[in-house]
């Protein structure tokens, strides 16, 4: 009876401390319950058309995205009460040469979508 009970509190140490183990080496995943998330699309003013290649930049944190081929884009970043967002083209005139452009937000939700428009050069 006595050996039973040592073998299952050496066998929960040795699982406590396997978890123990695997979270330093691997850390802790986002804390998304503090995290906001941008997401949205980039477009031309003349022509309409998605834009690839647009660099999203969060001022404060440098978390920073690239437009896909439909001119969307998602990023996690802090939460704060202003958030600077700047787009910057960043591929030249690969897809066209745009103006650069910032967004100052203001009371916002956990969720943004923005669907924003560059002016070409």
């Amino acid at each position: 009876m006595k050996r039973n009970w040592i073998r299952s509190l050496i066998g929960g140490l040795s699982f406590t401390s396997a978890l123990f183990v695997f979270q330093a080496c691997y850390g802790t995943g986002p804390d998304y319950g503090l995290d906001l998330l941008i997401k949205g699309q980039v477009k031309s003013k003349t022509s309409g058309l998605p834009i690839e290649g647009i660099k999203v930049l969060v001022e404060f944190g440098h978390q920073s995205e690239m437009t896909d081929k439909e001119g969307k884009f998602e990023l996690y970043t802090e939460w704060r009460d202003v958030l600077n967002i700047q787009f910057t083209d960043v591929d030249s005139t690969m897809n066209g040469l745009y103006a650069d452009k910032d967004t100052v937000l203001h009371h916002y939700a956990r969720e943004i979508e923005l669907d924003i428009t560059l002016e070409e050069k």
